[in-house]
C-alpha cells in the first residue's frame, strides 16, 4: 500500500484546518434505534457491488459487501470502512476493510464509501450527508440491528468517523479512527460515542497530538477519567493500549499508541500480522444488540451514570486462582441468568494492580491489565438462558494474587458467587 504520494496534501489539510460539518444536522435515526431495520424479513435486491447513489445533488458511490450466508432473519452488525487521502473505496475493501470483515465471519455488513476528490473534506456536512443516505438505502432493503453499526477508517477516513462519531452519536455506536485527526469537523462531540483510537508515536504526516485531541473529546463526552495513557518507547517495536477508567456504563474509551509511523495496519517486530484488527473487532463486538442509552453524557455538575450498559441482562460469574511465586492461573465461569440467549460475548472485568495477563484460552483477551475484555472465539459464542461458559488465562503478579472482579456481561454487571 503507498502512501508516501499524498502526505503533504494531508499535512497541509491538518494545518489549516478544513471546513467543519454544518452545525444542527439531526442524525439518520433522529436518536431513536429500532429494533430490527425494513429490510428484515424482505427479499434482498442488494448484493454485493459498486452502487451509485444521489446525494446532496451528486451522483456518490460506494462497495457494499454482504455475508455470505446472508439471511433475512437476522439482524446483522453493520461497518462502515472510510479510505484515506487517495484511496479508494476499492482500496477499503482490497485491505478487508481493515482485516474486519475476516474478523466477522459473516457477522456484518460491510460499506465502503468513496469520497469526493479522493478525500473527506465534509464541506457543509456533505459526507455525513452521504453516509446517511447510504444506511437508508442498505437499510431499507438489508437487515441490521441498529444498535450495531460502527465506523473506522485511515487518515483521513479516521478524521471522517471521527465526525460521524460527533455528528450522528445516536446512530453509531462505536468508533476507531486509525491516526485520525480534526480533518473533516466535529458538530457536535459533546454525546457519547464508545471510541477507539489508534495512532504512531513517529507519526509524519498526522502528529500523534492530533490523534490525542480528538480522543479526548469522547474521553470528556463518555464522563471518563481524564489521564495520559502510557505510549511506548521509540525503536521498541510495541504497542500499549489503554482502557479509559470512569467511562460511563457502555461507552468505554481505548487508546493505541504504537511505535511506528503514519501506517494504517502496524505490527509490533517481529509479529507477522497487525494487531489492529483483532483489537478493533473485539472492541466494536463487546456490545450487544439492545439500543444504548440515550441521557446526556455527565458533564462537570451531572451525577454519574445510573443507567445499565446495553447489553444482556442478569448474569452471574465466579473465578478459581491458583497462585505461585510470581504467576498464577484463574478460571472464570459466567452464566447467563437473563432470558436472552446471546449469539457473542463479551465479558469485562478488573485485575487487581500488579497482575498482567501472558497467556488465555477459551477467549481473547484485551488489554492485558486493568480493566479486561474476555471475548468469544467461534466454537463458545452461543449462550443460552441458564447456560454457562468458562475461559481462563495465565498471569504474572506482584504481591496481589486475587480474583478478578466488578464483571459485566455485554455491558450489563454480573453478581459474584
Amino acid at each position: 500500500m503507498t502512501l508516501r504520494p499524498w502526505r503533504r496534501l494531508l499535512a497541509a489539510a491538518a494545518t489549516a484546518g478544513t471546513v467543519l460539518i454544518a452545525a444542527g444536522v439531526v442524525g439518520l435515526t433522529g436518536g431513536t434505534a429500532s429494533a430490527a431495520t425494513a429490510g428484515c424479513g424482505k427479499t434482498p435486491t442488494l448484493r454485493d457491488g459498486t452502487y451509485t447513489i444521489q446525494s446532496g445533488g451528486q451522483n456518490r458511490s460506494y462497495i457494499l459487501r454482504l455475508p455470505g450466508n446472508y439471511s433475512n432473519s437476522r439482524a446483522y452488525r453493520l461497518v462502515v470502512g472510510l479510505h484515506w487521502l487517495n484511496g479508494s473505496a476499492n482500496d477499503v475493501v482490497g485491505n478487508g476493510f481493515y482485516g474486519l470483515q475476516q474478523r466477522a465471519e459473516n457477522s456484518a455488513i460491510f460499506v465502503a464509501p468513496q469520497g469526493l476528490d479522493a478525500g473527506w473534506a465534509n464541506t457543509g456536512g456533505r459526507d455525513v450527508t452521504l453516509v446517511d443516505d447510504i444506511l437508508r438505502v442498505v437499510e431499507n432493503d438489508l437487515c441490521v440491528d441498529p444498535a450495531q453499526r460502527f465506523a473506522l477508517g485511515f487518515s483521513y477516513g479516521g478524521a471522517m468517523s471521527y465526525a460521524l462519531a460527533c455528528a450522528r452519536p445516536t446512530v453509531f455506536r462505536a468508533v476507531a479512527p486509525i491516526a485520525g485527526a480534526q480533518l473533516s469537523g466535529c458538530a457536535g462531540g459533546t454525546q457519547p460515542v464508545a471510541y477507539f483510537g489508534i495512532h504512531g508515536i513517529r507519526d509524519s504526516v498526522l502528529n500523534i497530538s492530533q490523534g490525542r485531541a480528538i480522543r479526548d473529546t469522547f474521553v470528556r463526552a463518555n464522563g471518563c477519567t481524564a489521564q495520559n495513557p502510557p505510549e511506548p518507547a521509540q525503536n521498541s517495536g510495541t504497542h500499549i493500549t489503554t482502557a479509559y477508567a470512569g467511562c460511563r456504563a457502555g461507552y468505554p474509551v481505548q487508546w493505541a499508541a504504537h511505535d511506528g509511523d503514519h501506517v494504517p495496519l502496524p505490527t509490533d517486530r517481529n509479529a507477522s500480522t497487525s494487531w489492529v484488527s483483532a483489537e478493533v473487532w473485539r472492541f466494536f463486538t463487546q456490545f450487544g444488540s439492545t439500543t444504548p442509552p440515550s441521557s446526556p453524557a455527565p458533564g462537570p455538575s451531572t451525577p454519574g451514570p445510573t443507567t445499565p450498559a446495553p447489553g444482556t441482562g442478569a448474569c452471574r460469574a465466579t473465578a478459581t486462582v491458583n497462585a505461585w511465586n510470581n504467576g498464577l492461573t484463574s478460571n472464570i465461569t459466567v452464566t447467563n441468568t437473563g432470558s436472552a440467549a446471546l449469539n457473542g460475548w463479551a465479558v469485562a472485568f478488573t485485575l487487581p494492580a500488579g497482575q498482567s495477563i501472558t497467556g488465555g484460552w477459551s477467549a481473547t483477551y484485551s488489554p492485558t491489565s486493568g480493566r479486561v475484555t474476555a471475548t468469544n472465539v467461534s466454537y463458545n459464542a452461543s449462550l443460552a438462558p441458564g447456560a454457562s461458559v468458562s475461559f481462563g488465562f495465565q498471569a504474572t503478579h506482584t504481591g496481589n494474587s486475587g480474583a478478578p472482579s466488578t464483571y459485566a456481561l455485554n455491558g450489563s454487571a454480573c453478581t459474584t458467587a
